[in-house]
């Protein structure tokens, strides 16, 4: 009974802002690897599933195009948000995010599917935002 309450509980989590992103997934900031995840959405902004689709080394996440897309497809995702840590707690965007970013992008408009947004998690600190947005960047619309 326990497992079916906590599974209903996610699915009514609606994902509309990359806080709630931030928060949902706010335990990957204390990874000392970079792990990429994709945030799953039905068409009503709510949580289908969080899946990781690679881990990567301390300043890296590899991953291909068709590893983000196929939970996706699997899954029958509405729209999907692509999640990855900074384990140095900086969230800003490296030269590499923004290419995957915008690779991405373009290939959702390709294969019309809904690319929400790619948030990245760092640590909170004073002089530091906890999380980049690259929707709020204006990277992707």
């Amino acid at each position: 009974m326990g497992a079916v309450t906590l599974r209903e509980e996610r699915q009514s989590i609606t994902i509309d802002s990359p806080e709630i992103v931030a928060e949902l997934c706010s335990e990957m900031r204390f990874l000392d690897r970079e792990l990429l995840r994709v945030v799953l959405l039905n068409a009503k902004q709510h949580l289908i599933k969080v899946v990781t689709v690679s881990q990567g080394t301390v300043n890296e996440s590899l991953a291909h195009p068709r590893e983000i897309f196929k939970p996706v497809i699997t899954h029958s995702a509405y729209s999907f948000v692509m999640v990855h840590n900074h384990p140095s707690g900086d969230a800003t965007p490296s030269e590499a995010d923004i290419r995957l970013t915008r690779r991405i992008n373009e290939a959702s408009r390709i294969l019309d599917l809904k690319f929400t947004d790619h948030v990245i998690i760092g640590t909170p600190a004073p002089s530091r935002a906890p999380y980049f947005s690259f929707k709020e960047g204006g990277v992707i619309g």
